[in-house]
């Protein structure tokens, strides 16, 4: 009668084979994360680049991070162009649109997104970054005032673009309305009406 093999023999093999298992779950993860981080960005930053050349054609400046020569391939600038597939869209953990506006305290009023983590979890945050006036510190003088709005806070996974056009759009219309109009407080007041108050901070 053939002896039984011990149950120990094959342990490994088994094991061996969850983490496999494990291994390429994780990279089918990470890849589809990167994927839709990727997608997710070259469209945000696009979006970000026509909306500066809308408020240009107002006369209003506008400057952008990352900065267009790195993102994009121009026939001629700046309206003929293509987006460059070598730029690194998926690791872009920033994007900013800033305007630059000397009048009404405007400079410095800006669209941001940031990724973060929480619990471990990647999100996506957009917010409304503006100037409230400057204070003094006994040690280290004067200080820029900054707030914040909350226009949009998600996690990867949830992230509509088509919730976030339509928030971007309603920002935008406020946004060019109070250039039109010469008034920034338009503005401001849609900021506080509509969205929930971030953080502060001097700079």
């Amino acid at each position: 009668m053939p002896s039984k093999k011990p149950k120990s023999e094959g342990w490994f093999e088994s094991l061996d084979s969850e983490l496999e298992q494990s291994t390429r779950k994780l990279e089918r993860d990470i890849t589809e994360k990167s994927t839709q981080k990727h997608d997710m960005n070259k469209t945000v930053i696009e979006d970000f680049w026509k909306i500066l050349l809308r408020f240009e054609k107002i006369g209003i400046h506008f400057s952008m991070e990352p900065s267009h020569d790195l993102f994009a391939r121009f026939e001629k600038f700046p309206y003929e162009y293509e987006m460059k597939e070598t730029f690194d869209f998926a690791n872009t953990n920033s994007i900013t649109l800033t305007d630059r506006t000397r009048d009404q305290g405007r400079t410095g009023d800006a669209l941001k997104i940031r990724y973060y983590l929480d619990d471990g979890v990647q999100h996506m945050r957009l917010v409304f970054e503006y100037c409230e006036g400057e204070h003094y510190y006994k040690y280290s003088g004067w200080k820029r005032m900054y707030s914040q709005y909350v226009l949009y806070d998600m996690p990867m996974g949830k992230v509509g673009m088509d919730e976030l056009h339509d928030i971007l759009g309603s920002v935008i219309k406020v946004w060019y309305e109070s250039h039109l109009k010469r008034s920034r407080s338009i503005l401001l007041a849609y900021m506080k009406e509509t969205f929930e108050k971030g953080e502060s901070f001097a700079q």
